[in-house]
């Protein structure tokens, strides 16, 4: 899956491992939750770090919850769940890969 390089321009703010925001592992880089979405360091810059397109993830029988063991990640208008180097949303009975 490959992510929207989408600069953001205006993030003043240095995320890093004591920044108080939740550390995502996701693939090859970590993301930082910040206002609902999430940063990765991209260069001398923080880009978004959204996925282009819509990707289920098929065979996940585990289903995330409260109390699940997993980092529930505000994204927008909806959680996500982040373990093995992905995040997970519910959506239309399924879950998505972001």
């Amino acid at each position: 899956m490959t992510a929207i390089h989408q600069e953001h321009p205006t993030h003043e703010h240095t995320h890093g491992p004591t920044c108080g925001h939740t550390e995502v592992r996701h693939g090859d880089h970590v993301d930082y939750a910040h206002d609902g979405h999430l940063h990765r360091k991209h260069a001398e810059h923080w880009d978004e770090c959204e996925p282009v397109a819509h990707v289920t993830h098929d065979n996940h029988p585990h289903r995330h919850g409260e109390g699940c063991g997993h980092p529930a990640v505000a994204h927008g208008d909806h959680k996500d769940y982040a373990h093995d180097g992905h995040r997970h949303a519910a959506h239309d009975g399924h879950w998505d890969d972001h």
